[in-house]
């Protein structure tokens, strides 16, 4: 299997792409500081051009749209500036959707599936207030993945939307609820039951139906 994973360089992204390459299969991860296999920023159209190229021709199995920011974190009402705004939606939105794109030759040759990131914190059930940006953006890429989905059917491409869980890592911080590996395991798991029979789901790491 050829696995492609964006935002590899830490956290879950870096665990899974450890992970797959341990059951052996291929792996390219991509970090926009350039400490993964491929430098892209996922909102850069010319570095998803230059992605695009290396991988001509190459079938993608599975397409995991794990890059993402969290820059709202923190702060209160009155302190967001409108390029935070800009910069969470062209990370976390418009950067799920341009690799999708970009790589939708490599995912229609292989039948593929594509696993995007979303969070608890997208669901209109889970609205206590603050990190309006995160939670904005995070709504909308699971829009983004529902819309998908109905689209890339008749390609033959199944799309899924996980919560990771709160998990320990940089974005999460240290009083989160789980472990990057529990994580990881729980989203290798869902990633390997995605078909076109469950196409759009939002899912838990754990398997749990998420409410949208």
């Amino acid at each position: 299997m050829h696995v492609v994973i964006t935002g590899a360089n830490r956290g879950i992204g870096w665990a899974l792409a450890e992970r797959y390459r341990a059951q052996g299969h291929g792996v390219m991860g991509t970090a926009r500081d350039g400490s993964a296999e491929v430098q892209l920023d996922v909102a850069d159209p010319a570095q998803q051009a230059a992605m695009a190229d290396q991988l001509k021709g190459q079938p993608v199995d599975l397409l995991i749209c794990n890059a993402g920011v969290y820059l709202d974190k923190g702060h209160s009402i009155d302190d967001y500036p409108a390029e935070m705004w800009a910069q969470s939606f062209a990370a976390n939105v418009t950067g799920v959707f341009l690799t999708v794109q970009s790589l939708l030759p490599n995912l229609r040759a292989a039948g593929g599936r594509i696993a995007i990131m979303s969070s608890q914190m997208a669901s209109h059930t889970r609205a206590p207030g603050g990190s309006y940006i995160y939670r904005a953006s995070k709504a909308a890429a699971l829009n983004l993945g529902r819309n998908l989905a109905a689209d890339l059917k008749a390609d033959g491409i199944a799309v899924g939307i996980y919560h990771p869980g709160w998990v320990k890592t940089d974005m999460g911080g240290s009083a989160a609820d789980i472990h990057v590996d529990q994580a990881v395991a729980g989203l290798m798991e869902r990633f390997d039951a995605l078909s076109l029979d469950n196409t759009g789901c939002f899912e838990t790491y754990d398997g749990k139906p998420h409410a949208y």
